[in-house]
């Protein structure tokens, strides 16, 4: 497998996958078992939470921070939490398992930056993409891959209802059939590539995309392997109570844990 160029171990399974790694990119660290035990701990693994905004600016970045360093408490790895880009270097981006893209907007990466960070999913990096991460770099075709979908707008905030194609990834298990909440809905500029694995749609039936409306299939939450490593993106998680909601957070926890190789990525179209 492609991203197999980082120490990968599914927590429980006793899968452990190693390989070389690409030149001038070190080893970031995944999950790693503690023992060959079953039940036994799993060392702690590190999480890089990005929030870096060139454009509009999420009054909910505090509230994921601060969801996602408890979900880190409770699930064995460690965050730092960062706007500074210049951590898009080989060197620290070589301590991470995971680095989430917490609602980033506009150009927050210069063209050095922009490479390392490529070289670092070449490796078997892994991404999660949270809401407005989708809304950036819309000048690094490379990004745009990555994250599956550019950002196109979204109608005034609304219930509406996610229907959840598959539940047999860490971001979907514990989410219902047909998961009704409130959020700003995006729309994307276009659908993403057949290679991604849709995760989860919006029913239009459900809400008032206006405009925005995209048709069936309207996706919002998918994974995808690329370029070497693994990507993660949801398009909910606008507002600041998203983080206090259990479905929600059990969605984000899943997403980090199999980008990071501390859950099974179940990327393929038959799961």
């Amino acid at each position: 497998m492609k991203y197999a160029s980082r120490r990968n171990v599914i927590a429980g399974a006793g899968l452990v996958a190693a390989a070389a790694v690409a030149p001038g990119l070190s080893s970031a660290p995944a999950a790693r078992a503690a023992g060959s035990g079953v039940g036994e701990a799993v060392e702690t693994y590190e999480v890089l939470v990005f929030s870096k905004t060139a454009g509009f600016r999420h009054g909910s970045i505090p509230y994921g921070i601060a969801a996602i360093e408890k979900l880190g408490v409770e699930n064995g790895f460690t965050v730092t939490a960062t706007e500074d880009a210049a951590v898009f270097n080989d060197t620290d981006l070589a301590a991470y398992a995971a680095v989430v893209w917490l609602s980033t907007t506009g150009n927050v990466l210069d063209a050095g930056q922009q490479a390392a960070f490529e070289r670092y999913i070449q490796g078997g990096g892994g991404y999660v993409g949270i809401h407005a991460a989708s809304d950036t770099e819309y000048d690094w075709p490379w990004y745009g891959g990555l994250v599956g979908a550019y950002f196109a707008g979204h109608p005034a905030q609304q219930t509406a209802t996610v229907k959840v194609r598959a539940h047999n990834t860490a971001a979907t298990a514990e989410l219902p059939k047909r998961w009704t909440r409130w959020d700003e809905w995006y729309s994307f500029r276009g659908r993403p590539a057949d290679s991604v694995r849709i995760l989860a749609d919006l029913d239009e039936r459900s809400y008032n995309p206006g405009r925005f409306a995209m048709g069936e299939p309207h996706p919002i939450a998918w994974c995808h392997e690329y370029d070497g490593g693994r990507a993660f993106y949801t398009g909910m998680g606008h507002t600041n109570e998203s983080f206090t909601e259990p479905e929600f957070l059990s969605h984000v926890l899943g997403g980090i844990q199999m980008v990071a190789g501390a859950a099974p990525f179940r990327a393929g179209a038959d799961g």
